[in-house]
């Protein structure tokens, strides 16, 4: 009788650890399994927020040169610059004049996992005011930025 109770006990505490190790297994699996949907949605928002990040781009683009004659000037399609390569965008600018603002939007697209991904943005942009469409950008005179910025305060501490 008390080799069959040995036997028993030692069979229940192999039958406990089979049964250990399986959950163990799945536990292991499941985690795994979650940790690489967690990297996999990591990047998907890493593409997301450079595709933001290039769509404000394009819209600060269309703001600064003016969407009234905008198309007739720059493409209004293509490819990023490098490194933003493997991103596009397409402007489309409708209706506007010198009273109302124009509808701009911009929409970029990427691939991701072998399937075509877009984000959209868009918002009104005002006509720019004055004659010229694009004015001179170049300060008057040069700038010696080594000695400072000429008619501007000596830095605290007293050195010019």
């Amino acid at each position: 009788m008390v080799k069959r109770s040995r036997a028993t006990r030692r069979a229940v505490a192999l039958l406990d650890a089979v049964v250990a190790a399986v959950i163990l297994g799945v536990g292991l699996s499941a985690l795994v399994g979650l940790a690489s949907r967690a990297i996999g949605q990591q990047a998907e928002g890493e593409r997301l927020a450079t595709a933001a990040m290039l769509a404000d781009e394009q819209l600060n683009l269309v703001l600064v040169r003016g969407p009234d004659n905008y198309a007739q000037r720059f493409p209004l399609q293509g490819q990023c610059d490098p490194p933003f390569e493997q991103y596009g965008y397409q402007l489309q600018i409708a209706g506007g004049s010198s009273s109302t603002p124009y509808q701009v939007a911009v929409t970029i697209t990427w691939l991701s996992a072998g399937q075509t991904k877009s984000a959209t943005v868009s918002t009104l942009i005002a006509a720019r005011a004055g004659d010229d469409p694009d004015p001179p950008r170049e300060p008057e005179s040069a700038v010696d930025r080594s000695q400072g910025v000429p008619g501007a305060a000596p830095p605290a501490g007293g050195a010019p």
